[in-house]
């Protein structure tokens, strides 16, 4: 190897994983001094650079554990002039780069990182990195690489790079995650610079991690989780370089888990929605993220009313701080958002979006947002039933809205599921109304008997009081105003004529009766005879039915076993000879055994008749 090659190593080694260096000398630095960590491997390297300038002596790196190893055997790394160590060549396109970048080479590289720190992984990564960014020297882009593939640039790897890459992260286990937040914290530091390098190999090294653990840019036991990342995004809000890069960094794990995708949407960038410089990118990774993923089933349970309600607004809700167009774009995107929200099972979790719909469909609200609200809320009532109980809560407290909903549920009434909820649900209201209505009316019946119940404890305590009815207040009135007399009248009517109706009846009785037995009697007999006849036809032919079934159920069971038995019966008459009877009278003629013809007539019942007599 060329005395510049070997500078170039040390130069990795102590540059991308000084941190690591530093922790083996003064002992492992806790997660929260990750960034000063990153900070000291520079200077480090900045002054072991300085006394190798001014000294010009060998350079050997320190082993990994020197208490219980000896240092790994290594050739010394003479220092090289200035002459021989040659900057990286600058490439027209990345393309070219990755074309030009010696795989062997940085094998060879990450070969002596592991000899020289066998127990240190994180250096081996982080050589890895700054070995690929120091290599893919290209034109930087703008950050979100939004006119390329969802895999740029990892996507223009080869097969042996993406082994290599692979291979490295696979070995190096924990330490992945560290080295995540090592290559961020390395990109924005790298955008502080006025002439900063490109970042394509850290970018190369994001993918790779997050193609294999995408929950690693959104898991919670992690020094910097994602909500860590969201503050570190508000603290550079007036960088949108910075910001941008955060995003599409975290962004990536999107494209290979739907249900990571979208948590890093709501908890990275839906905050940032109404930022002016970042709102485009923020919808148009939502849309590529949705269209990527055709199968949204993956999605279900990450976004409730929280998140969904928030997105509502920004998508019907006008003059907000999205533009027309972003606006016209995320509304594109909201029915898939819906059903992402509604999750698998709608009719047990619809009614928890019912009040916050209910409360947004005001009279006032946009006419294209008041026709969703609407059909949001009758698709609730009509898929999950708890949600008519929230709505008859909410019913006095939301009048106006209330009034809305019950004009849409008239006007859609056809188009509604014929046994749904909400029919099931008007049907009992109006019964109840019915009642209510019918219940009304003056109550007649109640007060009739409450008076009459009042007249006879009257009656009864008057009575009481005077000994006898006779002597009663109650008889006294009933005498002077007459209505005894007239009673008494009435009662001797009444006698009067019961007593003439009983002697009528007694005397004409008998003779209406046998006026009726006279004229009756005859067609009561005819009746009666002719019933007799019919029950003993009818008893005769069940008998004679019955014994024909008898008689018949042996010789259909017979016939159905015989015809079933038809290629019995056909296979015996091929084996028979060729002279077979043409008729049935021939089957008694002597040119036949008689083993045969029985044989024959046994075997072929269901196609002959034997005559009567037949030997």
């Amino acid at each position: 190897m060329e005395g510049g090659n070997k500078l170039l190593f040390v130069r990795g080694v102590f540059c991308y994983g000084g941190s690591n260096l530093f922790s083996m000398l003064h002992g492992a630095l806790p997660p929260v001094a990750f960034l000063s960590a990153l900070k000291m491997s520079e200077t480090l390297f900045e002054n072991f650079d300085k006394m190798s300038k001014k000294q010009n002596k060998e350079q050997v790196p320190p082993p990994a554990e020197p208490q219980n190893k000896k240092p790994a055997p290594a050739k010394p790394a003479k220092k090289a002039n200035s002459s021989n160590t040659a900057s990286p060549t600058k490439h027209k396109n990345l393309e070219e780069a990755f074309k030009a970048l010696d795989v062997s080479d940085l094998k060879q590289q990450l070969s002596r990182s592991q000899t020289l720190f066998p127990d240190n992984p994180s250096v081996w990564v982080k050589d890895l990195a700054g070995y690929l960014n120091l290599h893919l020297t290209a034109p930087e882009v703008e950050p979100t690489l939004s006119s390329y593939a969802h895999d740029y640039p990892y996507c223009l790897t080869t097969k042996e790079l993406k082994g290599v890459i692979k291979g490295l992260l696979g070995r190096c286990g924990d330490t992945v995650p560290d080295f995540f937040d090592h290559c961020v914290y390395t990109m924005l530091r790298e955008l502080d610079r006025q002439s900063g390098e490109p970042l394509y190999g850290y970018r190369v090294c994001i993918q790779a991690i997050l193609q294999d653990k995408p929950k690693i840019a959104t898991q919670n036991l992690r020094p910097l989780p994602c909500l860590q990342y969201l503050e570190l995004l508000r603290s550079v809000h007036n960088r949108p370089v910075k910001c941008l890069t955060i995003m599409w960094v975290l962004g990536q794990a999107g494209f290979y888990d739907l249900s990571q995708g979208l948590r890093v949407w709501l908890g990275i960038m839906l905050p940032v929605l109404g930022v002016k410089s970042l709102s485009s990118y923020a919808i148009a990774y939502l849309e590529r993220l949705l269209l990527l993923h055709t199968n949204l089933t993956k999605g279900f349970g990450i976004m409730g009313p929280k998140e969904f309600f928030p997105l509502l607004d920004f998508a019907f809700m006008p003059k907000n701080a999205l533009s027309s167009s972003l606006q016209e774009q995320l509304r594109r995107l909201y029915p898939r958002l819906k059903v992402l929200a509604f999750g698998a099972k709608p009719e047990t979790t619809l009614h928890t979006y019912m009040p916050s719909f209910l409360s947004r469909a005001t009279p006032h609200c946009p006419d294209d947002m008041k026709r969703e609200l609407l059909n949001s809320m009758t698709e609730c009532l009509c898929v999950d039933a708890q949600s008519l109980g929230v709505w008859r809560q909410l019913y006095t407290k939301h009048l106006p809205q209330s009034s809305l909903l019950l004009n849409h549920l008239h006007k859609s009434w056809n188009t509604l599921p014929p046994k749904s909820h909400v029919n099931n649900f008007f049907l009992s209201l109006l019964v109840n109304l019915v009642v209510k209505m019918k219940g009304r009316g003056f109550p007649w019946s109640k007060l009739f008997m409450a008076l009459l119940v009042f007249v006879a404890g009257f009656i009864t305590h008057d009575v009481r009081s005077h000994g006898s009815f006779a002597d009663s207040t109650t008889a006294l009135y009933l005498r002077n105003s007459g209505v005894t007399a007239v009673s008494q009248q009435a009662w001797g009517k009444i006698t009067v004529y019961s007593k003439e109706g009983f002697s009528w009846f007694e005397k004409n009785t008998p003779y209406y009766y046998s006026e009726c037995v006279r004229v009756l009697g005859p067609l009561t007999e005819q009746g009666l005879e002719k019933t007799k006849a019919a029950a003993v036809y009818i008893s005769e032919n069940t008998t004679k039915f019955i014994l024909w079934v008898k008689k018949t159920t042996p010789l259909v069971i017979e016939w159905v076993r015989l015809h079933m038995s038809t290629p019995l019966c056909i296979n015996t008459i091929i084996f028979l000879p060729h002279t077979l009877p043409t008729k049935v009278t021939d089957l008694h003629s002597e040119s036949l055994p008689k083993r045969k013809v029985h044989h024959f007539l046994s075997f072929s019942a269901p196609y002959y008749i034997p005559l009567t007599g037949a030997k």
